[in-house]
């Protein structure tokens, strides 16, 4: 009888028994507290010495071989859900923070900040292609996806009409009626120049104020400063589109009133010249013809106000929530695409496939070589950061860590002196050396670590790094 291999469940239970019988569970279970429930901890080992610089004497000494293996696990801190739930819900609770501590004050920012004007920004990609939807009309009750009044056939031979009402989890949302139709190219270009677009967009923006006062854009600093935070969110279709919040302040920041004349008005005229103005140009490579790529259509500036729909903490929980993810839910890959990897091996939505496979295509191209396509293909083209603010918009992420650190620190770290008078030399030297080992967990450290901590496991792609 051949050799069948476990179910994934039996080796998780198996693991999970093992690791709970284990004499060091209880330090290897407190340690998952303390990493805070991370599902990918990184794991070091070394330790640190404290050293009375004037005696050469070892105060207090940790070592990691007093954990469990000989290895300590710290939290991987990053920004991404779909790898780690626990470490992303801190990096959205601080940007949740930075959003609106820009919008009602705190984290350094006076609360006299409401009184400037600030709006909500959201700046779309344009059409490659039909793709299917979830449309609702004046009622608010979801019509047909893409009704034709003639029906008929694209030149591929396929439907141009669609008059399904899609569910909100149909898995066709997103994918192009017709694949042949849909121009994959421009797509992948267009995500690759999406961050240059928002660089030309926040220049135009700040051209059109100073025009718009009689100032040369030079003036401008003087007298208004123009404050943001954006977040870029993948659609279905796979193109990004960015949130921003945009504030005008005064000379400095939001410590100074802006000029009377800085009205939710002007803002909202600026944006929309602004969304317009701007556009990025490629050149023919290959069978891809010279591209000009702009803004979408949809253009939404909405006021944001301390009461209402559209309040500061709707706003801001809305960014945050989006700065952690990212092309997920296009169907596509939670890393990169290696050069060992079958494309259509990978599980990846058929839409997405063809996204990559564009991306790799136009990577190898001298004329595309700088937008590193190949590297940022499970991206599908878009290599920007995902969630970027201007310097005086309001407090930073730097910040807000180095806060709750210096507050743990505080908490549960014990003071290690030399024990001398405070007017003598009181230092202490701090010598530490750690070696990187790896990352992760098993499958049964995994669930035990959820069901400890109570924090969601991640979904990743099974052939994942």
């Amino acid at each position: 009888m051949p050799h069948v291999a476990p179910h994934v469940s039996e080796v998780a239970a198996r693991d999970m028994a093992e690791r709970f019988n284990r004499p060091d569970f209880r330090a290897w279970a407190r340690r998952a507290h303390t990493t805070g429930g991370c599902a990918q901890p990184i794991h070091l080992r070394g330790g640190v010495d404290h050293i009375d610089p004037m005696t050469s004497a070892v105060l207090h000494r940790y070592s990691t071989a007093r954990e469990p293996g000989g290895v300590l696990r710290v939290a991987c801190k990053t920004r991404r859900a779909s790898r780690c739930p626990a470490c992303a819900e801190i990096y959205r609770a601080d940007t949740y923070q930075l959003v609106r501590a820009g919008l009602v004050g705190g984290k350094g920012v006076p609360d006299t900040v409401t009184t400037h004007p600030a709006a909500f920004v959201t700046l779309t990609a344009p059409s490659f292609g039909p793709v299917h939807s979830r449309r609702t009309g004046a009622s608010g009750a979801v019509v047909s996806c893409h009704p034709r009044r003639n029906g008929g056939s694209c030149v591929h031979g396929r439907p141009v009409s669609c008059t399904v009402r899609h569910s909100a989890d149909d898995p066709r949302l997103g994918q192009p009626i017709c694949p042949d139709c849909f121009d994959y190219s421009g797509a992948v270009l267009w995500n690759a120049h999406a961050p240059e677009l928002w660089r030309r967009f926040t220049l135009a923006f700040r051209r059109y104020v100073a025009r718009s006062a009689g100032l040369l854009v030079r003036e401008l600093r003087e007298v208004l400063t123009v404050s943001f935070a954006k977040v870029a969110e993948y659609q279905r279709r796979g193109l990004v589109h960015f949130h921003a919040v945009i504030r005008l302040d005064g000379p400095g920041g939001p410590d100074a009133p802006p000029p009377a004349w800085a009205t939710h008005e002007l803002l909202k005229a600026a944006v929309d010249h602004s969304a317009g103005a701007v556009h990025v140009s490629t050149p023919a490579a290959g069978d891809v013809p010279a591209k000009i790529h702009a803004w979408g259509s949809q253009v939404d500036v909405r006021p944001i106000t301390t009461t209402g729909d559209l309040t500061e903490n709707a706003v801001a929980g809305y960014i945050a929530k989006y700065a952690t993810k990212a092309a997920e839910c296009v169907g596509t890959l939670d890393r990169r695409v290696r050069a060992t990897d079958d494309l259509a091996d990978l599980p990846v939505t058929a839409h997405a496939r063809r996204l990559i496979a564009e991306c790799l295509r136009l990577g190898a191209l001298d004329e595309f070589a700088g937008l590193r396509l190949t590297e940022w293909a499970h991206m599908l083209g878009f290599r920007g950061h995902f969630s970027t603010k201007s310097r005086r918009y309001s407090t930073t992420l730097g910040r807000l860590r180095a806060a709750r650190i210096e507050h743990n620190q505080r908490e549960h770290a014990h003071e290690i002196t030399t024990g001398r008078l405070p007017f003598d030399d009181d230092q202490v030297l701090v010598v530490a050396h750690w070696r990187y080992l790896g990352q992760g967990m098993t499958p049964g450290e995994a669930l035990l670590t959820a069901a400890l901590t109570g924090k969601p496991l991640p979904h990743l792609d099974p052939s994942g790094s």
